[in-house]
């Protein structure tokens, strides 16, 4: 057989054989024909129209970003999914899923068809948007789940950006109950404790050092007790976003039947209140950054295998909005280039290995949503690869970021670990920082009978 390309000699974290839900790495190399993993072996050059040679270069399945916020409709000022997606590719992520909390808000099947159209055109990498659930259309949900396009539905307890809100006790009983197929993502904040707490916001002298005794961990603990005991009183799963606390990872370690886990890199590398004295509001983000007693409860957390996904939370605002008085600054921070490149150095520093990583990122996500064809290296898989070097040495800079936004607060930072390829249907859309080809991104496949 002849393929259209061949990947030769790389380090693959490919599908364990007898269990396909866990990896192996071996130095081998992939066939690539028509969009697909053809075949996984031993290659002769001349078997390949086109071959990339990998020498000591790592070959991960595609790695995804399961919650990103592209601003599209509505706040294009600050990004839009041209410019979301084409971060994603040049930080290795082939695959995204994007929030409910646009301009209008993603809660009708027009709003979602709407972004998966525009997507098809302008997406750097494969999509999927999340319909965002309310009062108006509780009765709609598992209609929308099973659109084309569509991850699952969004449910925000507590209010963060936007007006997207749910939190009386009935309605989301209603949400959670009715769930069809895919998964119900829920931000964790008690509302009613926000809003007492918020006098606290302009504790004197007022700073974005308030920002975590505002929205503490007693915060986030009660609204997550709140919707495990919904979910188990119902038997229907859930999945929990940003997890940033002792307190909950302590309690979900008994409550794990029903509920999976999602913890973001700033989290894990970043810790109050050495962050907000170096950036200030930059790193305001929902839930806070907390001190380094949460932070190592985090990684204890990951180490356990408790924490499922790692996902960004790439939520970016302008620099002269993030650079407002605190508290009228909005909460968020761009992330989904630099996710890959900041795990990758806690990789370097053995806080993690490379297998656990591809599991956190690829495999997890796409067993937890049951992706069809994807993140597994495995024939007959969609050839997505996302290649790194883990000994090259690079420094985050702005020339490097796609974002509309402009800025992160990783930049100048230098890391061990590095994203050289990104592959997305077998053709190589990112090569060595040099972008390459056009979008041609699709909407992720989901199948709720696959286990």
């Amino acid at each position: 057989m002849i393929y259209d390309l061949i990947l030769k000699g790389g380090r693959v974290l490919l599908s364990h054989p007898k269990n396909p839900w866990d990896i192996v790495e071996e130095t081998l190399d992939i066939g690539i024909k028509d969009g697909f993993i053809s075949e996984i072996g031993s290659l002769n050059q001349s078997q390949g129209k086109a071959v990339l040679s990998l020498n000591n270069i790592h070959v991960l399945p595609g790695l995804m970003d399961t919650q990103v916020h592209f601003r599209e409709p509505g706040m294009e000022y600050k990004e839009d999914i041209a410019h979301g997606s084409l971060a994603a590719v040049k930080g290795g992520i082939t695959a995204f899923f994007e929030m409910p909390n646009t301009i209008p808000p993603t809660m009708t099947r027009q709003a979602l068809e709407n972004k998966v159209q525009l997507a098809r055109k302008v997406s750097w990498c494969d999509f999927a948007f999340y319909a965002g659930a309310g009062k108006d259309n509780k009765l709609e949900l598992s209609k929308l789940r099973k659109l084309p396009g569509c991850c699952g539905v969004k449910v925000f307890m507590g209010k963060s950006t936007g007006d997207l809100l749910v939190k009386e006790q009935a309605l989301l009983e209603q949400i959670v109950s009715q769930s069809g197929p895919g998964v119900t993502a829920i931000h964790s904040e008690d509302e009613d404790r926000l809003n007492e707490r918020k006098p606290l916001a302009s504790k004197k002298p007022v700073s974005v050092h308030n920002h975590p005794l505002w929205r503490d961990a007693r915060t986030a603990l009660l609204s997550t007790e709140r919707v495990v005991a919904i979910a188990e009183k119902y038997q229907k799963p859930i999945h929990i976003l940003h997890l940033s606390t002792k307190e909950e990872m302590e309690f979900l370690e008994n409550h794990r039947a029903l509920v999976s886990t999602e913890v973001t890199p700033q989290h894990l590398t970043l810790s109050a209140p050495e962050c907000y004295e170096a950036w200030g509001t930059l790193v305001q983000m929902n839930p806070p950054i907390r001190d380094k007693t949460h932070q190592e409860a985090l990684w204890r957390a990951l180490q356990k295998g408790l924490v499922d996904i790692i996902a960004s939370d790439h939520a970016p605002h302008t620099l002269e909005e993030k650079q407002k008085p605190y508290p009228g600054t909005p909460s968020g921070m761009p992330g989904v280039q630099t996710l890959l490149p900041l795990m990758l150095n806690h990789v370097h520093h053995r806080r993690l290995d490379i297998k656990t990583l591809v599991k956190l990122l690829s495999l997890n996500p796409a067993r937890r949503f049951k992706m069809k064809k994807q993140g597994l290296i495995k024939k007959g898989y969609k050839a997505h690869f996302t290649l790194v070097d883990l000994k090259a040495r690079k420094t985050i800079s702005s020339s490097w970021l796609a974002s509309k936004c402009g800025w992160s607060p990783f930049e100048g930072q230098t890391v061990t670990g590095w994203p050289v390829g990104t592959i997305l249907y077998g053709q190589p859309v990112v090569r060595e920082g040099e972008v390459l080809g056009k979008p041609a991104g699709q909407p992720v496949e989901f199948d709720p009978s696959s286990d």
